[in-house]
C-alpha cells in the first residue's frame, strides 16, 4: 500500500521524473481511461501532506500481499475512518459519504485500490520488488556491522540519528514513544521521493523512505534472444520474452514481431504456465509481463 500511495502521488503531480518518466508515461493514460485519477483515491491522497492512516496499515509479516492489506483496511473500525477523515478535511463528495458510510464506501474504495494494483504496478511488481528485497539486504547488513546510527545516518538526508534520537531535519514529526507501541517499522519503496511516517497509538510507528538503487529499476535488459534460451524455450518463445521489456498486449507484440496474434496468445500461454510471464487485464485488454523467473532467466542467458 506504502507503493500505492506512493505512485498515485507521483502521477498526480503531473510533472516529469528523472528515473519514473517512461513508466508514467505508460501507465497515466490506462489510469485516466479507468477513470482513477477522479475517484476515492483522488480524495483520499492528497499532492502533499498528510493522507488517511488507515490506507496504510501496519503489516503483521515482512512482505504481506495487497490482499494481506486490503482486508487489514476492510477492517478498519468506522470511528478510526472518521477521524483520518477529519483530519484529511478534504471535503469532497466522495470523501463525505465516505465518513457518513465507512463500510459501504470501503467496498468501491478497495475495488480502486484493486483497479489501480492491476494497471500501475502488478505488470512491474517483478522488477519493484527485487529492488525492495535488495535494499532490505543491505539495511540489515547495515545494522549487523555498524550498528543502527550508521544505518540511520545514511538512510535519508531528512533523517538524523544523535544521542539515542533519531530526528527528522526540518520536518515537524509528532512521534514520541509514549504515544506509540514499541519497535519501528522501516519500508523501502521504489517510488517515495521524501520520507514517510505514520503512528497510532499502542502500534509500532512506520517509517518509509525511498530505496536504495531505484536508478537501476528501468535499466533495460539483454533484448538480444540468446541461443542458450532459445534451445530449452524455442525461439519464438524467447523473442517474446526478450520483447517484454515493458508490459504489452497480444496486439502490440504481434505488431512489433510479426507473430500472428494466435501464435503470440498460444506461446504467451505457454510462458505463464511456467512462471515466466503474468497477465494482468487492463479493461477489455490484458498485459503481459516477465516474472522474476524470467528476469532470471535471461540474466542468466544474457
Amino acid at each position: 500500500m506504502w507503493e500505492v500511495i506512493a505512485t498515485y502521488r507521483l502521477l498526480a503531480a503531473g510533472s516529469a521524473h528523472p528515473v519514473h518518466g517512461g513508466w508514467m508515461d505508460q501507465v497515466r493514460p490506462r489510469i485516466a481511461a479507468a477513470g482513477l485519477d477522479s475517484g476515492l483515491l483522488a480524495e483520499l491522497i492528497p499532492a502533499h501532506g498528510y493522507l488517511a492512516d488507515f490506507l496504510t496499515p501496519p503489516p503483521d509479516e515482512p512482505a504481506p500481499s495487497l490482499d494481506t492489506e486490503l482486508a487489514a483496511i476492510r477492517a478498519t473500525p468506522a470511528d478510526q475512518i472518521r477521524a483520518d477523515l477529519d483530519v484529511l478535511d478534504r471535503g469532497g463528495r466522495r470523501g463525505r459519504s465516505l465518513h457518513t458510510d465507512p463500510q459501504d464506501w470501503l467496498d468501491r474504495l478497495v475495488g480502486e485500490i484493486e483497479a489501480y494494483w492491476q494497471l500501475a504496478l502488478a505488470p512491474y511488481w517483478a522488477r519493484i520488488r527485487a529492488v525492495l528485497d535488495a535494499d532490505v539486504f543491505h539495511r540489515a547488513r547495515q545494522v549487523a556491522e555498524h550498528g543502527a546510527s550508521h544505518l540511520f545516518n545514511e538512510l535519508h538526508s531528512e533523517l538524523s540519528w544523535d544521542d539515542n534520537t533519531l530526528r527528522m531535519v526540518r520536518r515537524q514529526c509528532g512521534i514520541s514513544r509514549a504515544t506509540t507501541g514499541p519497535g519501528l517499522l522501516m519500508i523501502p519503496s521504489a517510488f517515495a521521493v521524501q520520507v514517510f511516517t505514520w503512528s497510532r497509538p499502542a502500534q509500532p510507528p512506520q517509517l518509509a523512505y525511498p530505496a536504495r538503487g531505484t536508478g537501476t529499476l528501468w535499466e533495460r535488459r539483454s533484448t538480444a534472444p540468446t541461443e542458450a534460451l532459445a534451445a530449452v524455450l524455442g525461439r519464438t518463445r524467447t523473442v517474446l520474452l526478450t520483447e517484454l521489456e515493458a508490459p504489452a498486449s497480444t496486439s502490440e507484440l504481434a505488431q512489433r514481431t510479426g507473430i500472428s496474434a494466435a501464435g503470440v496468445s498460444q506461446h504467451l500461454t505457454a510462458l505463464r504456465d511456467a512462471g515466466m510471464v503474468s497477465a494482468h487485464r487492463t479493461g477489455r485488454s490484458v498485459l503481459y509481463a516477465r516474472t522474476a523467473l524470467g528476469e532470471s532467466l535471461l540474466a542468466a542467458t544474457a
